[in-house]
């Protein structure tokens, strides 16, 4: 199988990665940590005229009619800058749930304005009891007339202080752990009975806790179907997956290219540490683990359309896998060979290996994904 860009996509890689390098050089993303409480709304309107937040969303919505690959070109290429704004959530999960469970009427509303970069979305799914499980749903959603009311927790949702509308997963039947009687519903950030906790994961992306305290909901706030919802969580969630990895894989040949450079150019008994045999090898080590994510990466973009969503489960686990491996050998090595320098806050070369940590436990860790992985396969 051919997985070489095309001429369109490599164009659209040089236009991302020319961004970065002029508009997100590390310090000014140390500043933007340092006195922002998110992130930069100039950048996310540079998002918008770039065309980037409607890669993959349909013309009639402003957007540019492009594929999951289009995508994945723009995460990889984003990868390097350790970007602080909203992509994954609102342009790969949070676009993709309104495509599939809205109708045509919010689809026309929610998607023209996510492509003007006026409305940021995020999705709430984990609860503190249920880890890794997109099934374990504590948090309750009442019928009361015609309205929903919902109580309960989620945790860890990313960027919750800037979203405008929270995608929020509620159980509306039967057990805690059941696959059945989820739904969705979209939730106004300032919600009466909604309240906020607000902090920085390690990466510096900022995530929330949030409390659902009698919070009144009307059904057309619903997105699809009652009770239905899983299939369809776990579809955008192998879309998150697949760019997650693709956002690593840039990531890693950052770390690549740095501890390269550094090799050729730190000396130890007179001359650079690179000549010696056993740099080359772990460097040669390090270019083969990037390469082999990449093509992994690639292989689960391709395969999120599949007509049989064990096929695509199968691959947005085993990449997960292949990449939290890979991505933990290339962040260590990366930091031992820069020496004690590698652990500073002040060099990027530890930011890199913070966001590539967070990735590897974003939406399942290697061991649930292999366990995932071979549960999938003995379907």
């Amino acid at each position: 199988m051919d997985l070489s860009l095309s001429v369109e996509h490599g164009i659209l890689r040089d236009s991302v990665e020319r961004f970065v390098r002029e508009s997100y050089p590390f310090d000014k993303r140390r500043k933007i940590v340092d006195e922002s409480e998110s992130f930069l709304q100039e950048n996310w309107q540079d998002f918008s005229k770039l065309g980037w937040l409607g890669l993959n969303l349909p013309e009639e919505f402003g957007g540019n009619g492009g594929s999951a690959v289009d995508t994945m070109v723009v995460a990889e290429a984003l990868g390097p800058g350790l970007i602080l704004e909203p992509f994954l959530e609102t342009v790969v999960i949070g676009s993709k749930l309104i495509q599939v469970g809205s109708n045509e009427k919010q689809k026309s509303e929610f998607l023209s304005n996510l492509v003007r970069g006026r409305l940021i979305l995020t999705f709430a799914f984990a609860e503190p009891q249920s880890r890794y499980s997109l099934s374990d749903v504590q948090l309750s959603a009442k019928p009361n007339g015609d309205q929903f009311v919902l109580n309960g927790k989620k945790a860890v949702v990313r960027h919750a202080s800037s979203a405008d509308k929270i995608i929020v997963s509620a159980r509306t039947a039967g057990d805690r752990r059941d696959k059945h009687g989820i739904t969705l519903f979209l939730v106004e950030r300032n919600s009466p009975g909604l309240s906020r906790r607000d902090y920085r994961l390690q990466d510096d992306i900022p995530a929330s806790e949030l409390i659902f305290d009698n919070v009144c909901l009307r059904r057309t706030a619903m997105i699809g179907d009652l009770d239905c919802a899983l299939p369809m969580v776990e579809l955008v969630v192998d879309h998150g997956i697949a760019m997650v990895c693709a956002e690593a894989v840039g990531i890693m040949s950052a770390l690549y290219t740095a501890t390269l450079q550094y090799v050729k150019t730190r000396e130890q008994f007179g001359q650079p540490i690179g000549k010696f045999q056993v740099i080359k090898h772990r460097m040669v080590d390090m270019l083969m683990a990037c390469e082999e994510a990449r093509s992994m990466a690639y292989m689960a973009t391709l395969k999120l359309d599949e007509s049989d969503p064990n096929v695509r489960k199968r691959a947005a686990s085993a990449a997960k896998v292949s990449i939290g491996k890979a991505a933990r050998f290339v962040g260590q090595q990366s930091i031992q060979l820069h020496g004690g320098m590698g652990m500073t806050d002040e060099l990027d070369v530890g930011h890199y290996f913070k966001r590539l940590t967070m990735i590897d436990i974003l939406f399942g860790d290697v061991d649930f994904h292999l366990k995932r992985y071979s549960a999938c396969a003995s379907d």
